[in-house]
């Protein structure tokens, strides 16, 4: 039996791995793709199966993680003081490097090093959300395993066993709103969330409902969303260090940066939230709401979609996506730019 046949959503990366663990494995592998798909769980059952273990932690396995919103160079120096040693009971060594994306400049030059020229008994293992921000030199170094978003289905039936109490439309229409991604639809199932997403769709449809609408007003509303969930990111970080008796800078930082991390990601996924939803209103528009995502607001998006908005909704969809990716791929204010795009979305639905 393969020992990656829990991971039947990713054929194609449990295909790799298994021919990996029968020939032996490589010295040097590159998980790629969405976040919240199963690539760190995949990567530690890699691991394991590599020194033969079934302990969760092992004296040959090192794990390396961001800390915020980057991996800097002190992290890979230590890394490579720790790669020289030899194995402790196994074969091999395995050093598993996750949120590899977030590797700075200087600490990507150090770890390339290793790359080339690693000791014979390593396996490294970089997990990383996005092949773009990782240089070539590393990826031409690494065997690719591709990873990918898992299915409506398994969504569905994720939403139902950690959601019971919900509804089957509800059900649903978490599964896709949380787009594939386990990560997010673990967070859209806590309370806060769900508090976050009403003020979201609330201001989704206050666009073209109130006529007192106020641009800055709604772009506040998304804001105040995204720094609660850094608020909470906050406070899990202060947990986790609370024992490990870190020099208080240092605390700091890792604090800042963990809230700073969680809140730009919430920016992000309001910005897809709010795309989806005025990709519905077209759905509904046109008969097909079986499609949409907001299967558990389909009456009001029913109330909502007209011919009169069908046009002007492709447009918002469009003007949200194009926000989404200028605030992702550059160093925008994030209040203007999405005073700018209530702005634009008012004046084709409003």
């Amino acid at each position: 039996m393969s020992t990656f046949a829990r991971f039947s959503e990713q054929p194609d990366a449990a295909r790799l791995l298994d021919a990996a663990l029968r020939e032996g494995p490589a010295h040097a592998y590159l998980f790629h793709g969405p976040a919240g798909v199963g690539k760190r769980e995949a990567a530690r059952t890699f691991a394991h199966a590599v020194l033969r273990t079934t302990r969760e932690f092992h004296p040959d396995l090192y794990e390396l993680d961001a800390v915020g919103e980057m991996i800097r160079i002190d992290a890979i120096r230590e890394l490579r003081r720790d790669l020289h040693m030899r194995p402790f009971e196994a074969s091999h060594r395995v050093y598993l490097i996750h949120r590899a994306h977030l590797l700075n400049e200087d600490a990507a030059d150090a770890l390339l090093k290793d790359l080339e020229e690693p000791p014979p008994y390593a396996v490294i293992v970089l997990i990383a959300d996005d092949l773009g921000p990782l240089p070539e030199t590393i990826r031409s170094r690494c065997q690719l395993v591709p990873f990918r978003r898992l299915s409506e289905r398994a969504m569905r039936e994720l939403a139902a066993a950690r959601a019971p109490q919900l509804d089957a439309a509800a059900q649903a229409s978490l599964a896709r709103v949380a787009a594939g991604r386990m990560d997010r639809l673990e967070r859209l199932l806590d309370p806060s969330a769900s508090a976050r997403r009403e003020a979201l769709i609330e201001q989704a449809r206050a666009v073209y409902r109130d006529p007192q609408f106020d641009a800055s007003a709604a772009a506040s509303a998304l804001i105040a969303n995204a720094q609660a969930r850094a608020d909470e990111a906050r406070d899990v970080e202060e947990a986790r260090i609370r024992d490990l008796e870190l020099p208080a800078r240092e605390a700091e930082t890792r604090v800042k940066r963990a809230a700073r991390g969680a809140e730009r990601e919430e920016l992000l996924a309001q910005l897809e939230e709010l795309a989806a939803w005025y990709r519905d209103l077209v759905a509904v528009a046109v008969g097909a709401g079986e499609a949409a995502i907001h299967l558990d607001k389909l009456p009001l998006l029913e109330a909502d979609a007209t011919r009169e908005r069908l046009l002007g909704a492709e447009r918002a969809a469009e003007s949200v996506r194009e926000t989404w990716r200028a605030l992702e791929e550059l160093n925008l204010a994030p209040q203007l730019a999405l005073e700018a795009l209530f702005v634009q979305v008012q004046r084709e639905l409003g």
